[in-house]
């Protein structure tokens, strides 16, 4: 069953939004995409709040993408990609997919 990794945050201050979609492609180049059961990572924007959502085949496969340690979160591009990210704004959660229509 596929999942979907919700994420909402806002940037540092002072971050570029071009500077910061270069990061987010190279993380997900570099680690994300090589994660058991990813399928697509999407970033959208209203305003200042930024939303990731990355679909994988099964919880497990999220879950494991989101534990401390692992690629996902060690690789230097994915530090690059962090090092944007307010984490005081940030809401993360994972939706089972019910229905498709």
């Amino acid at each position: 069953m596929k999942v979907v990794w919700y994420i909402s945050y806002k940037l540092v201050n002072g971050a570029n939004a071009d500077e910061f979609l270069l990061a987010s492609k190279k993380c997900h180049d570099d680690s994300m995409s090589k994660n058991k059961g990813f399928i697509s990572w999407d970033v959208w924007r209203d305003g200042d709040t930024w939303v990731d959502v990355t679909t994988f085949e099964s919880i497990e496969d999220a879950k494991n993408a989101e534990n401390s340690g692992n690629e996902t979160t060690t690789h230097p591009s994915a530090m690059a990609f962090y090092s944007f990210i307010d984490f005081n704004t940030l809401e993360s959660k994972v939706y089972t997919l019910e229905a498709s229509h």
